[in-house]
């Protein structure tokens, strides 16, 4: 049996990560053989576009559904009839957001009469006018905000990404 002290043993592991540390970096750009786009801090994954529909055909305060950014995810869009924080369109007043309540997951809907988001499992209240804000119930967060371009050209809506964590993920994008 070989004796080795701790001394020599964290010397030569240390000098054996070190030169893994070291090396790595080198082969790995050695081994690429055409290099990517990289967009520099980008931690997430690009979202889909999906156009949703022509704004002149919404009616104010009439949710239409929709699913983004895939299958799995409802939401809803609402053109709200007054320029509201984060709306779009020719009267900044187009606004979505996953219907999926931030608390347990219920499925959200929307009451014409108050204007807002209610859950009917556990009574959270979400303010579509106010950024999707929580507005009471069991809840902790806003309802997450899809975030829609407009397109003057030929007056239609898209959605382009989401912000805030869709109910039950990990990653919006699966």
């Amino acid at each position: 049996m070989i004796s080795i002290s701790r001394r020599v043993f964290l010397k030569v592991g240390g000098g054996i990560a070190a030169g893994a540390v070291i090396g790595v970096p080198h082969l790995t750009q050695a081994a690429a053989t055409t290099p990517e786009p990289q967009v520099i801090g980008r931690v997430n994954l690009p979202y889909p576009m999906k156009a949703i529909i022509n704004a002149q055909k919404l009616q104010v305060n009439t949710p239409v559904s929709f699913f983004y950014p895939d299958a799995s995810s409802p939401c809803a869009l609402i053109k709200m009839g007054a320029p509201v924080p984060g709306g779009i369109g020719p009267e900044r007043d187009i606004v979505a957001y996953s219907t999926l309540c931030t608390h347990m997951g219920c499925p959200v809907t929307y009451d014409a009469g108050p204007r807002v988001f209610k859950c009917p499992c556990h009574f959270s209240i979400f303010d579509p006018e106010n950024t999707g804000q929580m507005v009471s119930g069991q809840a902790t967060e806003n309802l997450p905000s899809i975030v829609l371009e407009y397109n003057s050209n030929d007056d239609s809506v898209r959605a382009v990404a989401v912000e805030g964590l869709i109910y039950g993920r990990q990653s919006n994008l699966l």
